[in-house]
């Protein structure tokens, strides 16, 4: 379950002081977003959360690896692998991605006839993203997985993830992504919605995982349509 009450805020002591450190790091995080903003259609608000996340991980020891579903043209996956390069940390960089541009949709989605119009959309070739990988020097700790969720998702061996990151638009593909790997999570680790206030399809998936699991978090708000939360600790 969701919950917008004040108190679940003020217990997450630790992320509110880890907060603190975007004032501390301004120059950081523009220079990175400078190399990568011509390759994302991302705000810079969760590009911003993003680059938090991975920060925050890293610096709580936090183990997995971090994981992006859908990428388009590579920009925000490049960001998350730039942060873990300049922090020295030896994780993998997963990303999924049709490369061919975003799937249909199905009836499951609410707004199907709007999000039909957009099949193709959000494309980004493999070898593009894979020659703004090598010119950020962060190919040889990534691995770019290419196909439609259905296939690769269930079928890859990642085993821990410390950042999850999906941007996978539609109810279905969102879906995949939660029932597949909310399970290799660590507890503490980040996980970001890009889609929850645009499409109504991602909205309705997310909630309805929360709901069947269980589950209440805080989802921040990152801007109209991105939300971020912390996978809370296992349940005796």
């Amino acid at each position: 379950m969701v919950t917008s009450k004040i108190w679940p805020r003020l217990r997450d002591i630790s992320w509110r002081l880890f907060e603190l450190c975007k004032f501390l790091l301004p120059g950081e995080f523009a220079r990175l977003h400078r190399v990568v903003r011509p390759y994302t259609m991302c705000s810079s608000a969760r590009l911003r959360g993003l680059y938090r996340a991975v920060r925050y991980v890293v610096a709580r020891n936090i183990p997995g690896d971090v994981v992006e579903c859908g990428t388009a043209r590579g920009g925000s996956a490049a960001l998350m692998g730039l942060t873990l390069k300049k922090l020295g940390a030896d994780r993998v960089l997963w990303v999924f991605d049709t490369f061919e541009g975003l799937p249909p949709p199905t009836k499951a989605d609410p707004d199907y006839e709007i999000a039909k119009q957009h099949i193709g959309s959000c494309r980004g070739e493999l070898q593009e993203v894979k020659s703004l990988f090598g010119r950020c020097n962060i190919l040889a700790q990534s691995r770019l997985i290419k196909g439609l969720f259905q296939a690769t998702i269930p079928a890859s061996s990642i085993e821990n993830i410390a950042v999850l990151h999906i941007d996978a638009d539609w109810y279905e593909s969102v879906k995949i992504c939660l029932e597949h790997l909310y399970g290799r999570v660590s507890p503490g680790g980040v996980i970001q919605i890009d889609d929850y206030g645009h499409w109504a399809g991602a909205r309705k998936a997310v909630d309805e995982f929360l709901h069947r699991r269980e589950l209440t978090v805080c989802l921040r708000h990152l801007d109209y349509t991105g939300r971020q939360f912390i996978k809370p600790l296992e349940k005796p």
